[in-house]
């Protein structure tokens, strides 16, 4: 399989699988902040025509007409990497040995489930939400 073939196969899958769970027939008018994997015109333009949802983009930097992102999109961006970064490093959420669906789903659940504990407890002691390696006691 071509590069661009799985990168159309991705992006395909990805936005039926969308559908398939309502996420695109609920959300209406919003601004959705896309990887940089996801670039193809077709597939902004079917998300636009179908619910208004602008796809907002990083453009990489080799591109022609390079544009920065804005300040608030890449901040935004800044703390869903680091989001996903600590829930693949600390609670090691690639490393799932689950026997069927329902134990999957759970084991997901359950970890993300812990991160949002953690950060609850961090605000409410007045500390950085971002910061889960602190005691919790």
């Amino acid at each position: 399989m071509y590069h661009s073939e799985f990168h159309y196969f991705r992006e395909n899958s990805v936005f039926k699988s969308l559908k398939r769970l309502g996420i695109v027939s609920s959300h209406q008018n919003c601004v959705l902040l896309a990887d940089k994997g996801y670039l193809s015109r077709n597939y902004q333009l079917d998300l636009f025509e179908s619910n208004h949802i602008q796809m907002e983009v990083p453009m990489r930097i080799n591109q022609h007409d390079y544009k920065k992102q804005d300040f608030i999109f890449r901040k935004f961006r800044k703390r869903i990497e680091t989001l996903f970064s600590q829930l693949c490093d600390q609670f090691m959420m690639r490393r799932n040995y689950a026997k069927s669906f329902e134990g999957f789903k759970n084991r997901i659940l359950s970890k993300i489930m812990a991160l949002t504990m953690i950060q609850l407890i961090n605000k409410l002691n007045n500390r950085n939400i971002k910061n889960l390696k602190t005691c919790i006691a």
